[in-house]
């Protein structure tokens, strides 16, 4: 099944609208709160469970420095700890603090009051025809992204998150 050119550019058109209305959301709920939402981000994915910094790079899709330098900045406001890979001596795994763990919930917390608030004129069925469409679209282009990334000679399963 192919999808034509209008509506892939309608789609287009619409994903940019919807990341620019994430941003204004974003941007309002951020005051007064010592995590932009890049720190944010990355707390959310070093939440999922311990992890070494390469990989949450990849994950973030970010290069390793810039990971670095927001580790850093959790780090040092306390919200996430290193220890050495027992794995790999070389490697640190990173993983919350539990000031990082109640810090993550409470901004959870937050952006499901702020959605619900937004979203107070939607049906239920609204809501869970949107989650399953943006993330049968986030699987889409998480796939077609790290198949078109390795190359054609990657052969690596890859697995959902």
């Amino acid at each position: 099944m192919s999808v034509e050119s209008s509506a892939a550019a309608k789609l287009v058109y619409q994903i940019f609208d919807l990341q620019r209305a994430v941003r204004c959301v974003a941007a309002a709920n951020l005051r007064g709160q010592d995590t932009g939402v890049a720190l944010q981000g990355v707390l959310r994915f070093v939440g999922e469970g311990e992890s070494r910094a390469t990989h949450l790079a990849e994950r973030l899709g970010v290069s390793a420095p810039v990971l670095s330098r927001h580790i850093a900045e959790l780090e040092e406001q306390g919200y996430v700890v290193r220890r050495p890979d027992p794995e790999d001596g070389r490697a640190q795994l990173i993983a919350l603090s539990a000031t990082g763990a109640e810090k993550l919930r409470l901004i959870e917390e937050h952006r499901t009051a702020t959605i619900q608030d937004l979203l107070r004129d939607w049906s239920q069925d609204d809501v869970e025809l949107t989650e399953r469409t943006l993330k049968k679209l986030a699987g889409s282009l998480r796939t077609s992204a790290r198949a078109t990334t390795a190359g054609p000679t990657n052969t690596t399963e890859i697995v959902e998150e």
